[in-house]
């Protein structure tokens, strides 16, 4: 399973190397959201600090949703019998194609950062607490993006239809995420254990459901 996990995930990023959708499409988009709330809050600069964590969450999550369509895109054009035939383990395919998703959003997420930090004025006061939150909510937007994702594949409405069933679903992360990343910005005294707890719950039931369902959900696509 690990081994067919490595190959699709090798497999999608050579794609978005030589397509460079991320860099040309998720990123500005993620940028341009960070943008709009700027200029929105722009009269209350002494708010935007108190924002900031929520708002780049969001800005990640909406990007999430971009990457997880060119992911299963690739796929769909043959109805997804590529993957159905190749062969491979359903919970290595999902794995893999997780974590692409997942290694495309960790970079997202490091240059959103950086813009935040700029338009918004904060600063980092816990690198450990933002550290763990990043990869555990990352984990669960890429687990459950990829869930919904394979739902979504085999209708004509996917590119409508993933947003409506993801995100929902993706609500309580960026609430944890907000919150436990509010912790580390310093903006509230509030310690983020409780939120990082929410996030690695979410994150374990979203790769658990994904190593039992992918493969059956695929074959259903």
């Amino acid at each position: 399973m690990f081994r067919d996990a490595v190959l699709v995930a090798a497999k999608d990023l050579r794609i978005e190397a030589r397509s460079r959708v991320a860099a040309s499409q998720v990123l500005p988009f993620g940028f341009l959201v960070l943008i709009v709330f700027a200029f929105a809050l722009d009269a209350d600069r002494t708010g935007l600090a108190g924002v900031a964590a929520g708002l780049f969450w969001v800005a990640v999550v909406f990007s999430a949703v971009l990457a997880v369509q060119r992911s299963f895109a690739v796929e769909a054009g043959g109805g997804g019998d590529a993957l159905r035939l190749s062969g491979l383990d359903g919970g290595g395919i999902f794995l893999g194609k997780a974590a692409a998703i997942a290694v495309q959003l960790l970079a997202l997420e490091a240059v959103l950062g950086l813009a935040t930090v700029v338009l918004y004025g904060v600063d980092v006061r816990a690198a450990g607490v933002l550290l763990a939150t990043g990869l555990l909510a990352t984990t669960g937007i890429a687990a459950a993006g990829t869930v919904y994702g394979v739902l979504a594949m085999g209708h004509r409405v996917r590119d409508t239809l993933l947003p409506l069933l993801a995100l929902p679903v993706l609500a309580p992360v960026v609430l944890a995420a907000a919150r436990s990343t509010e912790a580390a910005l310093g903006v509230t005294t509030a310690g983020g254990g409780p939120w990082l707890r929410l996030l690695a719950v979410f994150a374990a039931v979203y790769l658990a459901v994904g190593l039992v369902a992918f493969g059956p959900l695929l074959e259903e696509a």
